[in-house]
């Protein structure tokens, strides 16, 4: 099919209201309609495989790029799928603690944090949220029978981020999320290589591929795509890279840009 596209949505603030915590029925009918017409419709997140559980059940979608490029599942089949090695993943926790940091660790199969209730409480809200979706594992940062594929750190007053760039910025990406929140990647991964992956797997070219995002771990898909939407509510630092803005989620801006940009 000649005009046929690659849809890359991001979940958080893009797909999902963070606000009512569903998705749209304007979004997943505009995602419907895409399909109906012959596009590629795939979710591009920083989540990790475990933490999709929900919105699997709430959209049909033709493929899952997970934990910033770290896993991609399209097909039917998992066609990727990068976890930090064991030893290097012992490093990274001791450097974590030792700099004065916490937070979680993303795996495929669950997520991983540590045994003791932390003094931040931004983790231990993190550690209610992730239990009630039922996806902290009872192994903790203690255990060393499983990896993960990428993690989330938090800091306070106490924590010294700069060191710990110094210990872990050789093979690690790290994403300032802000408000004292960082993503970090292993190198060499990001929703910019999951795409690239998607288009040479469906011999689609890059002016083929159109991205939906809000949030800073979106920037490499956006200084990759041509055709990037920028949802109403977003980080500023997106806003060099948009070719078009359009609603917030809770206004259906997905199936806004859809209708106004001829995707559907």
């Amino acid at each position: 099919m000649g005009n046929r596209k690659a849809l890359f949505f991001d979940i958080d603030g893009t797909l999902f209201s963070e606000t009512d915590r569903n998705v749209p029925e304007s979004a997943s009918r505009a995602l419907e309609k895409a399909r109906s017409r012959g596009h590629l419709v795939f979710v591009n997140t920083g989540r990790t495989w475990c933490e999709t559980e929900q919105i699997r059940t709430l959209v049909d979608v033709d493929g899952w790029l997970c934990g910033c490029g770290t896993y991609i599942v399209a097909e039917g089949s998992v066609l990727y799928d990068r976890r930090i090695p064991k030893e290097r993943g012992e490093e990274i926790k001791a450097a974590v603690i030792r700099c004065g940091l916490d937070g979680v660790l993303e795996g495929v199969e669950a997520c991983y944090m540590q045994k003791a209730p932390s003094p931040m409480k931004k983790v231990e809200d993190c550690r209610k949220g992730f239990m009630a979706m039922g996806i902290i594992s009872d192994y903790t940062w203690d255990d060393t029978c499983y990896d993960f594929s990428k993690f989330c750190l938090m800091t306070d007053e106490n924590s010294r981020m700069d060191e710990l760039k110094k210990e872990i910025g050789r093979d690690m990406e790290i994403i300032d999320r802000g408000d004292d929140f960082f993503e970090i990647v292993p190198k060499g991964h990001s929703k910019a290589t999951a795409i690239e992956m998607i288009l040479k797997r469906f011999g689609l070219e890059r002016e083929d591929a159109w991205v939906f995002g809000d949030s800073m771990n979106d920037l490499p898909m956006f200084q990759y795509a041509l055709n990037k939407v920028l949802m109403g509510k977003h980080d500023r630092g997106l806003e060099p890279y948009a070719a078009f803005v359009t609603k917030t989620v809770e206004e259906d801006g997905i199936a806004y840009a859809m209708e106004t940009l001829g995707l559907i």
